[in-house]
């Protein structure tokens, strides 16, 4: 008798809820960063002014980002915690109206109605909720909202992604900080376009393109603004 090997899948949809964050933290640490840092020096600040106002926009961006993360994604799981009660619920006063909809939902995936009323009956059997909670109002363990989790993931990967220009800023001699910021956080932007892309299993090309296009934007954007307001600060 032939042996069988185990076949195991991993699928990008598994890091989704940290991914997201992750990559949205540390891509706005560095183009945010790097963009007042362009734009300070631009406006002939000194040196040292240039690497405090980097240092403040550092720990204020990473502070901002927790905060937003977990306000948005604690109204997410609010909203998800009020969906599952109210399925709890319905599931309680009516169950046989919940397992005719359940029912409906595999007739509609393409199951016969026999076996989808079979399967439907065996999903209620061994966990009505979870099974409500997955295939009608689309709740998954991978994407359930984590407040805490985002909002930390977020504010570590701000910091992280904003020391990078900082630390290029504060190597460079005094002259050449915009150009040397400017080069840098753009290969910053880009390892970490390729980076996500790699982690999500999309395509590297694309990831950079946009997240370096987006970057010598915005840079571009504040040292033009620099420029107008050509002054020491």
């Amino acid at each position: 008798m032939p042996r069988t090997r185990s076949h195991i899948e991993r699928h990008a949809v598994a890091r989704i809820g940290w991914l997201r964050a992750a990559v949205l933290g540390a891509n706005d640490g560095i183009l945010s960063t790097a963009s007042l840092l362009v734009g300070v020096a631009t406006a002939s600040a000194t040196r040292g002014g240039i690497l405090v106002t980097g240092l403040a926009g550092l720990v204020a961006g990473a502070m901002s980002m927790a905060a937003g993360e977990y306000v948005s994604v604690s109204s997410q799981a609010d909203s998800e915690k009020a969906d599952l009660d109210r399925e709890g619920e319905e599931l309680s006063d009516r169950p046989d109206e919940e397992l005719a909809e359940l029912t409906a939902i595999y007739v509609q995936r393409g199951l016969s109605p026999e076996l989808a009323r079979q399967v439907a009956q065996q999903m209620h059997a061994n966990g009505a909720l979870v099974a409500h909670a997955r295939d009608e109002l689309g709740l998954t363990e991978h994407l359930t909202a984590k407040p805490i989790q985002a909002a930390l993931t977020s504010a570590a990967t701000f910091a992280s992604g904003a020391a990078l220009p900082l630390a290029a800023a504060a190597a460079a001699p005094a002259r050449a900080i915009v150009p040397v910021v400017t080069v840098a956080s753009l290969l910053f932007l880009a390892l970490l376009g390729a980076v996500g892309a790699r982690t999500g299993g999309s395509p590297m090309g694309k990831a950079i393109v946009r997240v370096a296009f987006w970057g010598a934007l915005a840079m571009a954007a504040t040292a033009g603004l620099g420029r107008l307001f050509n002054a020491p600060i």
